[in-house]
This record gives structure tokens, sequence and C-alpha cells, in this order.
């Protein structure tokens, strides 16, 4: 719990920048202009900024970083150009096609580093600022990539670990829907090292959701004692339920990540708890952070990470974020 007030802390601290460098830039203080971005809108001169991402075409997840940047894009008078490929030599690929096309900054995530490496370096070399977002927590300093905005996955994953430990588990099964990509096997990492009781991993495939339902339920089916499934994002722990009925068993489901329909699976309990990374303060802050840059030289977290989580989401507090995940925005 310190920990979670301590990334909240930060998130705040972060705003509080922006507001004050919005002023020292001579932009438009908050509450002026049109009131897009939920404040008002700055009048530096227009910069184009991109954003690339491994995004799985579907994965709803990706809807709420994309809100977020957006948001900070109109705010800041940047269009924004959002592309992706869950392939990491195509995801390099945008990379390079966004400095050929003299993009003013590059918000990109690291989810397989060693693909990606040489493109951020090209940006580098042509004087393209570029952040990091959401994948890339243990990489991107080691890249030369000046900010990034998410969690420490490990981290995150033994919270996870240790809360499971609270609910009585006694054997898990972690879900990997995109094996080698570095996020999601910190997270299972980190899982494992907080609990206390028998785990181990699924490999599933995410581009292929009836076989993601299929292998889980197998995996049910062959081993009864298995209590709870950690899925890895939100389309993956509603498959899991799913699976569950398929299978008739009393496993429970626990997740990574939210999207607006699990807010009822939440309520409902379908899904115990889900840890929040807030991917909309995520998309937001590496867009922000790109003007900040531009327009006043500002670096966040002075060369360290930005953490943007984790928080855990239960039937105790989903109430309180209900409207905002099913707008989209949590």
């Amino acid at each position: 719990m310190k920990f979670i007030r301590l990334a909240a802390a930060a998130g705040a601290g972060v705003i509080a920048l922006g507001l004050v460098s919005c002023s020292s830039t001579g932009g438009k203080p908050a509450g002026s202009g049109d009131g897009s971005g939920g404040g008002g809108s700055v009048d530096t001169p227009r910069m184009t900024v991109a954003m690339i991402t491994h995004e799985v075409p579907g994965d709803s997840f990706w809807d709420l970083i994309r809100k977020g940047a957006e948001a900070a894009a109109k705010k800041d008078n940047i269009e924004l150009r959002y592309s992706n490929d869950p392939e990491a030599p195509n995801q390099a690929n945008l990379v390079q096609s966004a400095i050929d096309s003299g993009v003013d900054g590059i918000a990109v995530t690291l989810a397989k580093p060693d693909a990606m490496a040489p493109a951020v370096k090209a940006a580098q070399a042509k004087g393209i600022p570029v952040v990091a977002f959401n994948s890339g927590f243990d990489n991107f300093k080691s890249m030369g990539v000046q900010e990034y905005f998410g969690q420490d996955e490990r981290l995150a994953g033994i919270a996870a670990g240790e809360k499971l430990n609270a609910d009585g588990a006694k054997k898990i099964v972690c879900v990997i829907q995109e094996q080698g990509q570095v996020a999601l096997e910190s997270r299972c990492a980190g899982v494992k090292e907080g609990f206390k009781g028998q785990s181990e991993i699924l490999n599933v495939n995410s581009k292929d959701m009836p076989s993601v339902e299929a292998t889980i339920t197998a995996k049910l089916q062959q081993d009864p004692s298995v209590d709870h499934i950690v899925a890895l994002g939100a389309p993956i722990a509603l498959t899991a339920v799913q699976s569950l009925g398929n299978a008739g068993s009393q496993a429970k489901v626990v997740t990574f990540d939210t999207n607006a329909a699990l807010v009822d699976a939440i309520k409902g309990g379908k899904v115990q708890w889900a840890v929040d990374q807030q991917p909309y303060l995520q998309g937001y802050l590496a867009i922000d952070s790109l003007w900040l840059f531009k327009n006043n030289k500002n670096l966040i977290g002075g060369g360290q990470a930005t953490l943007t989580g984790p928080s855990f989401i239960d039937q105790g507090n989903i109430d309180a974020i209900a409207d905002l995940a099913k707008a989209g925005t949590r």
C-alpha cells in the first residue's frame, strides 16, 4: 500500500509539473481555450508526434492508451500519429517510417527491446526525442530513452502474488498471451516470486481468442487442483471466465489491466480483482512529456521511470471508477 501511495503521488506531481511548465512557456493556463483534454489548450507551435505500440488489433486495453494520448495531443497542439504492430520487426519499421517523415518526437512501447533498439538509436541519431511507456521498464535506460511511463512489472507481479496468498490461493496458472513479451514475462516472474503456493505458466496466443479459451479449458480439465487463473489482460480474463464454465471448474480469475467489460465482471464476482497500471495516464504522460521537453526542456522522473501503478481494483472500490472505466478513460 505504501508503494501504491508513492506511485499516486508521483503521478500527481507530474501533472502539477505539466501545469507549471505550461505557464512558463507561454501556454494558456488550465481552464482556458477550448476545454479539450480536461483543461485548456496551449498556444505553442504545432508539432507532430508518433506513438507506435505493439497493440494486437482488437485488444481494448489500447483504446485507453490512445484516449489519454489524444487528450494530451489536443491540449498541446500536437498532431498525433498512432500506429501499431504486434510483430517487433514491423513495429521497428513503423518507428523508422516516423523518423523518415520528420516527426518532432516519438513515444514507443518496448515489448521486445532487442528488436526495437536499432530503430530507437536511429531516431536519437536524428535528434528526435524518444520516450517509452507501458513496456520496457527494465530496458529503457540502457537504450538511452530519456523517459519512461508505466509500472515496474516485476514489482506489480510480486504484489499480485502476495494478494493471492491473502486470498488463500494454493495453485495458480499465470497465462501469458504473447510469449517473449518482456512486460508479461516479468509479471508472471513477479507473481511466482510473491506467491507461496504452486505456480506454472500457460502460454496462449491472443491473436486467436478461440484457441485461448480452448487452451485454458483444457488446462482446467487436466488439473482440477488449479484454484486461480492469473490473466495478464482483461480480454484474457474474460475469456478465462468462459473457460471456467466449459471445464466446470471452481477456480477463480484475477487479472492485470482493465477494460469497460471488466467492470461488470468484477461487480458480479466473475473476476475477483484487477491490477491497474492506469493506461490512460501512460498515454497522456508519454505525449505531454514530449511537449514539455520540446518547449521547456523538462525531463520527468529524474532519470528514473515514472510509475503509474500498480493499484488494485476489486468489489470494494469498483463503483468509484466504474463510470470512468465504461467511458473508456480508466
